[in-house]
């Protein structure tokens, strides 16, 4: 009887535990931060995001710039490893051509 008396109760505590959590994540979690801009208009709109391995195969010569620039410092980021990708593709692509005659 003891048993079964227990398991209800923690039941029910996980239940209100798991509803109360649910309930209160939008007060307990931190509003997210924005940065308040002096002036929109001075603020240059650049794209934080790394282009894709389909953009730099598509534009193999700026992937070639890009990995160059990786080589000696002066670029870095995600777009390293997606140029790189690019071209190991693109020269596989021309080696398998140049093998099979196509």
């Amino acid at each position: 009887m003891s048993q079964g008396k227990t398991l209800i109760i923690v039941l029910v505590a996980l239940v209100i535990g798991f509803a109360g959590g649910f309930v209160l994540r939008p007060i307990i979690t931190p509003a997210p931060q924005t940065a308040a801009a002096a002036s929109p208009a001075l603020v240059a709109p650049t794209s934080t995001e790394a282009r894709g391995t389909q953009y730099f195969v598509a534009h193999i010569e700026e992937a070639r710039q890009i990995v160059a620039g990786c080589r000696d410092g002066s670029v870095r980021g995600g777009e390293c490893a997606t140029a790189e990708e690019a071209i190991i593709k693109v020269e596989a692509a021309e080696r398998r051509k140049r093998f099979l005659g196509n």
